[in-house]
């Protein structure tokens, strides 16, 4: 036992026995024996009642607005140095040590509560720490709630919202919806759960709802039948200039018709979609484009301190950004840097074994996978492995077939790897790797010999897209049912395209770029599994192929990787600058 814990344990023995004791803390009709020093050491509150508050020979001390219970825990931590907290006790506990200023317990309840956050939960915490002011577990809980929207309004905390604050939630660009038909079915079940009290609300609330970015037919007939809405001269004032903004976006391209105007304004993505890298031109790139789902649109982010390289790996882990390998045009690099997405900076680490351009990188429980590729001189079939907590790559069971431009994606707990290209002939070979027996194992072949591929995992699928068969480009794309050991036909892309990026996002198939014939392209589409169609979306700004993605989900600090908000351009109609009629305070 430590000096420190040896006399720690003598006090509290001390006090136990009632020995040596020079005041009383009296809570209702409970007295607790202590010996003030003690107390003084724990808070700064005990410390000013005992010394400037009180006179020296004073013994006796009331104190108010906490239990004999929460008492009792406070003088056991400022005894002992530790405390027992509970689901049952965290925010009374809380509030409490706050009282009190015993900041270390005010610290345990906040990580405890912190870490049990639930979509039953998060309301009344976030409520909670409105009176007992503690910044980080207001600021947790509050971004739990905007984050889980869509599981947080199902629970009955949600209904006790006040509309102050359920107005200021769905105000926020923070708030995490796909769709606004989420936000008008959230407004509608608050109301209903008190209908006589808070009908008079919906002006203001209905306000909040982002109407155009939905569709003019929802509008039409679900909004606009509605009896709340349709009663309210008001609402119906502002279904009208949602549909007037529909039309006004479908007559302009998307950065001139994603305004500003709140009926329209996007909210923040849960994820953004970086491309970093490529070929561009002739030269090698450094540029790093973020995409911005909700807003449809790129923002480069390009910082001259990463140097240029094509036909890379880019994964995502840990909240850092790590870019593998590659070829600048004279080196095959097997260097690796992480990108810091809080301070924007490039750190290099610990390099690969091997150098490998045409990589195929991907991640799988916590670990960079890195396969295949061209190191200048031959193709591989090598594949190693990083840990990002020693900063170290060893060297994992080879593959069966030496690949370069190959393709690769994480499903169900094993990687992956298609197609590719192995120095004589372009594959149509697959197989998986399974990191609990260190093994790899060949799947059936697909369809189509692809190098310079896309794949991705995609509703526990794998899908094949693109590539370049050794004669022709592809817009084909297939998928790999692992229950069946079989490749199915899945719809083609709408470009013919070889060494692009991939990624999901916004449950959404993306491609990026990539190398379409006679030149390299910056156009991008999509794919939406649940219509079976490719769509169009906004192109990047850089012609470029051979370039790696990767998707960053929501950050703290989200807003330095989409559009500015207040900088979309602004749409004026007569009828959204009509005066507007006063709405019932809240």
């Amino acid at each position: 036992m430590s000096g420190q814990a040896k006399c720690t344990s003598i006090f509290n023995e001390l006090r136990l026995e009632g020995k040596l004791c020079d005041g009383i803390i009296k809570v209702e009709d409970v007295e607790f024996q202590i010996h003030k020093i003690i107390l003084c050491n724990c808070s700064a509150y005990f410390r000013a009642l005992f010394t400037r508050w009180s006179t020296e020979d004073r013994k006796v001390f009331s104190v108010y607005n906490l239990s004999p219970q929460m008492m009792e825990l406070i003088i056991q931590f400022a005894y002992t140095g530790s405390v027992a907290v509970t689901e049952g006790n965290a925010q009374e506990l809380l509030l409490a040590a706050y009282l009190l200023n015993v900041v270390d317990v005010v610290q345990t309840c906040s990580t405890f509560l912190s870490e049990r956050l639930c979509p039953g939960n998060c309301v009344g915490i976030w409520q909670f720490t409105k009176t007992c002011f503690c910044a980080e577990l207001q600021l947790r809980a509050y971004g739990y709630v905007m984050h889980h929207f869509r599981e947080v309004v199902s629970q009955d905390e949600f209904l006790q919202l006040s509309v102050q604050e359920l107005s200021d939630i769905l105000a926020s660009d923070d708030l995490s919806v796909k769709k606004e038909s989420t936000v008008f079915e959230t407004i509608l079940r608050w109301i209903s759960h008190l209908p006589e009290e808070r009908e008079r609300h919906i002006t203001v609330l209905f306000s909040k709802v982002r109407l155009a970015l939905s569709s003019e037919d929802y509008i039409k007939n679900t909004v606009m039948s509605n009896k709340l809405v349709s009663n309210n001269k008001y609402c119906l004032k502002i279904a009208n200039v949602a549909i007037q903004t529909i039309r006004h976006m479908v007559r302009n391209s998307p950065l001139e018709s994603n305004l500003s105007y709140h009926l329209a304004r996007p909210r923040l993505p849960d994820a953004v979609l970086l491309a970093i890298g490529g070929w561009s031109d002739i030269i090698p790139s450094d540029d790093i484009e973020v995409y911005d789902v909700r807003a449809d649109c790129w923002v480069n982010m390009t910082n001259d301190l990463m140097r240029p390289r094509a036909y890379h790996g880019t994964v995502f882990l840990n909240d850092c950004v790590y870019c593998v390998g590659g070829f600048d045009g004279v080196e095959h690099f097997n260097t690796v840097h992480m990108f810091n997405l809080s301070t924007h900076i490039w750190h290099e680490v610990a390099p690969m074994h091997c150098r490998r351009c045409y990589v195929s990188v991907t991640v799988l429980n916590g670990c960079i996978y890195a396969m295949g590729g061209f190191d200048g001189q031959a193709r591989l079939s090598t594949a190693e492995r990083y840990r990002p907590e020693t900063n170290q790559w060893s060297l994992i069971a080879p593959m069966h077939e030496q690949r370069s431009d190959a393709s690769c994606t994480t499903l169900h707990s094993k990687i992956y790897i298609c197609g590719g290209f192995n120095g004589r002939e372009f594959l149509e070979t697959a197989e998986y790797y399974s990191p609990e027996t260190n093994q790899w194992t060949m799947i059936t072949p697909m369809n189509s010999r692809r190098s310079g591929i896309g794949v991705i995992a995609y509703a526990d699928h794998v899908y094949a897209v693109g590539g370049f068969d050794g004669n022709n480009l592809l817009q084909s794309a297939e998928a790999y049912d692992p229950q069946t050991n079989a490749w199915h036909p899945a719809s083609s892309m709408l470009t013919a395209r070889s060494n692009f990026g991939i990624e999901m996002i916004d449950d959404h198939l993306f491609v990026v770029g990539g190398f379409i014939g006679a030149a390299t392209t910056y156009n991008v589409e999509y794919y939406d599994i649940t219509m079976n169609v490719w769509f169009k979306a906004c192109r990047m700004e850089v012609f470029r192929s051979a370039l790696s993605c990767c998707v960053v989900p929501r950050l703290p600090n989200m807003t330095d990787y989409t559009f500015p908000r207040d900088s979309l351009p602004l749409f004026h109609s007569d009828e959204a600058e009509e005066e507007e009629e006063p709405v019932d305070g809240i």
